[in-house]
C-alpha cells in the first residue's frame, strides 16, 4: 500500500485568535476610543476573557461580588431589579459598544441583574487592572469618566421622561433613543428589531403591557411607524421628533 503524506498544519497561537481592541467594530463607542496603538495593546492585554452568553443567561446577578466591568462586543442586554413586591423592574437596555457592571463600583457588589436578550459576547475587564492602567494612561481615564457620565445622563433622562411625558410620548422617546444608538453603530436608524418584549419595554417606561401595545398601534395609525411583531420601521423620524418637541414647548 502506498503511503499517504500527511499535511502538516502550523499551530495557531491562541492570542492570534483573539479579536484585538484595535480591530473591534465597537472600538469608537467603547473604552479604546482615542488610544494610541501602544495603549490599545496594553488594554487588549488586560482583557483576558471574552465571555459568550446564550439568550436568557445572566451575566451577573444582584448581590454578586463586583470584580470587573463588561464591554458588550455583540448582542443586547437588559438590567433589572426585583421590587419589594417581587416584580422585576427593567432599569435599562444595553447594546454592543456599551459598558455593563458599573452598578457594582460603589458597593463592591452588583446592585442589579444583567440578562442577555439574545446570544451575546462581552469583554471582561478586571476593574482593579483598569484602575491601575487608567492611572498611567490619562486618555483612558478621561474616556472611562465620559462613559460613566453618559450612564448618569441617561438615567437622569429616564427620570425626566417618566415624570413629564404621556404614555405615547414615552414610547416615542424610547424609539428615538434606539434609533440614535443604532445610527451611531452604523446601522439603519429607521429599521430595527426590538430585542425586548413589550412587557419589558413597559416595565422600563413605567407602562402596562396593553398601554405599550396601544401606543404602538396609535403611532402606526398615525403613519409614523410600521410594526410587525418585533420589527419596527420608522416612516417619519421628523414626525416622531415633532411630537417630543411639541411636548417640550408646552
Amino acid at each position: 500500500m502506498k503511503a499517504v503524506a500527511l499535511q502538516v498544519i502550523p499551530a495557531i497561537k491562541l492570542h492570534s485568535l483573539k479579536d484585538a481592541c484595535a480591530q473591534c467594530n465597537a472600538r469608537e463607542l467603547c473604552l479604546p476610543q482615542g488610544l494610541s496603538d501602544a495603549e490599545l495593546q496594553q488594554l487588549d492585554d488586560m482583557v483576558g476573557v471574552r465571555q459568550k452568553l446564550k439568550r436568557g443567561e445572566h451575566l451577573y446577578r444582584n448581590g454578586d461580588p463586583f470584580s470587573a466591568i463588561y464591554a458588550i462586543k455583540t448582542g443586547f442586554f437588559k438590567t433589572d431589579v426585583v421590587t419589594e413586591d417581587g416584580r422585576d423592574h427593567v432599569t435599562g437596555f444595553q447594546m454592543h459598544g456599551e459598558i455593563l457592571g458599573m452598578d457594582g463600583i460603589s458597593g463592591d457588589a452588583h446592585a442589579c441583574n444583567a440578562v442577555a436578550l439574545e446570544d451575546s459576547e462581552v469583554c471582561v475587564i478586571p476593574f482593579a487592572e483598569l484602575e491601575h492602567l487608567s492611572a498611567t494612561i490619562p486618555t483612558l481615564q478621561r474616556h472611562f469618566h465620559r462613559v460613566m457620565s453618559r450612564e448618569i445622563v441617561r438615567d437622569h433622562g429616564i427620570m425626566m421622561l417618566l415624570g413629564t411625558l404621556r404614555a405615547e410620548e414615552r414610547l416615542v422617546a424610547f424609539l428615538l433613543n434606539l434609533s440614535q444608538r443604532y445610527a451611531a453603530r452604523g446601522y439603519s436608524p429607521t429599521e430595527f428589531h426590538l430585542r425586548a418584549t413589550r412587557d419589558e419595554i413597559g416595565s422600563y417606561l413605567g407602562l402596562k403591557l396593553e398601554t405599550v401595545s396601544r401606543a404602538l398601534s396609535q403611532l402606526q395609525d398615525s403613519e409614523l411607524i410600521q410594526v410587525q411583531q418585533k420589527y419596527i420601521r420608522i416612516t417619519s423620524l421628523d414626525g416622531l421628533k415633532k411630537m417630543l418637541a411639541h411636548t417640550q414647548t408646552c
